[in-house]
């Protein structure tokens, strides 16, 4: 089974979400947009920073996996050390 494709327009990475932060946050702060326009932005822009969140969460998750698993290996390689 293949992954979905997604959305037009919806971002694949991390990376391509900050980019459309940083061009969303170009175009709000340039005082060209409408108010619908703005409002339509702001959505956008709250959707990628809860992506973005949610991503960030997952590594730092991921990282702290690592760090248990290193910890539990070092803790273990001790023991074996301290008995022979």
């Amino acid at each position: 089974m293949t992954e979905p494709e997604p959305l037009p327009g919806e971002p694949v990475s991390y990376e391509a979400a900050t980019a459309r932060l940083e061009e969303i946050i170009k175009r709000l702060d340039s005082g060209a947009a409408g108010l619908r326009e703005t409002l339509e932005l702001c959505r956008e822009g709250r959707t990628l920073v809860e992506l973005c969140a949610a991503e960030l969460e997952a590594v730092g998750r991921g990282l702290e996996e690592l760090r248990l698993d290193d910890l539990v290996a070092r803790l273990e390689a001790g023991a074996g050390a301290a008995g022979g």
